[in-house]
């Protein structure tokens, strides 16, 4: 169904919450959790679901360690351990500086048959992140056979000063028919304020993602710009939702490339969608197209930059708006940001928002205490998303 002002919350789907694990020492806590899916050669049999999450140090800011890998072969069920993967321990700079890999996004590509996984680098100088730094796309290629993630690389962009502080952090990539892939980046001169956003088009022979060429660069002169950006296609067009401080903001095109000028994102009565300061995501079922995202609720003041709950709406593809009364709580709040997640195609009939608690919040002691009054435990929730039309592609 495509959605109209006039109708009421949608029936197209049901949700079912699940937890991957949950835990919390008051030290470090699971950030980053997404899933990317393996296809079973079995059309009877369940894909194969990796989940990928990394430890974050509670005291500090953005402070990450190596990334963790779990599988899951009956959707969801039951997980292997989350377990450190070798290849994205930190490396050292030199005697005080380390880098490792964060924002990973793991994505089947259907065309060489590979879980391709995407994110950026990130360094420390006395593990405190670098203000000015070098930063780049960096990917890796999961191996079922040993389930682990081979060393992550980094994608090669034009030799330009832009570009030598440029990533793929949180994002969703598109893969086109033809293999060929649509990743969005965000990127900044070391002499400018605003970050700007652009989508590459990149070809994946299933070891080394290339650079082929990249579209409209696109900003706002508003903080930081804009950045962590997001791609789908919905009918005939492509949609790109991206963060910036104050609002987020959703364009479209034509062709991946080439976007028209963005505009904030509103719910359909015109009043702002409430969402700044954080990433968004799309789900697509067929040509209905959704956005999950956080907002100012009302209720959620004591939530670090109202990152909780979670929610998931549909969009007006022609309108580029959130139609409000198809709103549904995804992912409740309690307490702790859920602003850092991942959407997953699971099968045709099912698809999965994945999310942790991150355990810090506003204030001079950042830190969620162990025993909180919300409950927050730094759980990996699993939002189900069970479609009653399932016309959702597997691929995306």
């Amino acid at each position: 169904m495509t959605a109209g002002a006039d109708d009421a919350p949608s029936t197209a789907f049901t949700i079912e919450q699940s937890v991957l694990t949950r835990g919390y020492d008051g030290t470090k806590c699971w950030v980053h959790a997404r899933s990317g899916v393996i296809p079973s050669k079995d059309a009877t049999a369940p894909p194969t679901v990796v989940t990928t999450s990394q430890p974050l140090m509670i005291t500090g800011s953005d402070v990450f360690y190596a990334l963790n890998s779990s599988v899951s072969s009956d959707l969801g069920k039951t997980w292997s351990p989350l377990t450190p993967q070798p290849g994205f321990e930190r490396w050292k700079i030199d005697d005080r500086t380390e880098e490792t890999i964060c924002d990973f996004t793991p994505t089947w590509h259907q065309k060489t048959g590979k879980l391709l996984g995407t994110g950026q680098t990130v360094r420390y100088f006395d593990n405190k992140v670098m203000t000015v730094r070098p930063r780049f796309t960096a990917y890796s290629v999961y191996d079922s056979n040993s389930n682990t993630w081979g060393k992550p690389k980094t994608l090669k962009m034009p030799d330009e000063t832009r570009f030598q502080n440029c990533g793929a952090g949180s994002v969703q990539r598109y893969d086109l028919p033809n293999g060929n892939i649509l990743l969005p980046v965000y990127f900044k001169d070391p002499k400018t304020t605003q970050f700007s956003v652009t989508v590459c088009q990149c070809h994946f022979d299933g070891t080394e993602l290339r650079y082929i060429k990249h579209g409209s660069e696109l900003t706002v002169n508003v903080k930081r710009g804009l950045y962590e950006p997001s791609i789908t296609k919905s009918g005939d067009r492509f949609y790109l939702t991206l963060r910036n401080d104050d609002h987020g903001y959703v364009t479209s095109s034509s062709d991946g490339l080439t976007y028209d000028e963005p505009r904030r994102w509103t719910f359909d009565d015109g009043s702002d969608l409430g969402n700044y300061n954080t990433q968004q995501h799309w789900v697509t079922n067929g040509d209905d197209l959704y956005l999950v995202y956080t907002r100012k609720a009302g209720n959620n003041d004591h939530v670090f930059r109202h990152r909780a709950p979670l929610f998931i709406a549909q969009v007006d593809p022609a309108k580029l708006h959130v139609i409000r009364n198809t709103e549904q709580v995804l992912v409740p709040e309690r307490g702790a940001r859920l602003g850092n997640f991942g959407v997953t195609h699971i099968t045709p009939t099912e698809t999965w928002v994945v999310v942790t608690e991150w355990m810090q919040t506003w204030g001079p002691n950042h830190v969620i205490p162990v025993d909180n009054k919300y409950g927050a435990d730094n759980s990996i929730h699993i939002a189900k998303i069970k479609w009653t039309s399932p016309t959702a592609s597997d691929d995306q």
